[in-house]
């Protein structure tokens, strides 16, 4: 199930996004950006609706994820 990011509280919104960010360990090229920088560069993801945050009943977790992996 999809969750609207933007009914999301934002503090509760920004720790999401950097535990995912901590977990992802994803590569930005050869430059190292900051965790205020990564966290930025998910939440612009998120506004552009290239990333969505799904809730998964089955595990009772919640993640990101790009919206062209879901149908993979």
């Amino acid at each position: 199930m999809i969750i609207p990011w933007k009914e999301i509280d934002p503090e509760t919104l920004t720790n999401l996004i950097e535990h995912f960010v901590l977990r992802e360990g994803t590569d930005y090229g050869e430059s190292e950006l900051s965790m205020e920088q990564k966290v930025q560069h998910v939440r612009q993801q998120l506004a552009s609706g290239d990333a969505v945050i799904v809730f998964s009943e089955l595990h009772e977790s919640v993640d990101i994820k790009l919206r062209r992996d879901l149908h993979s």
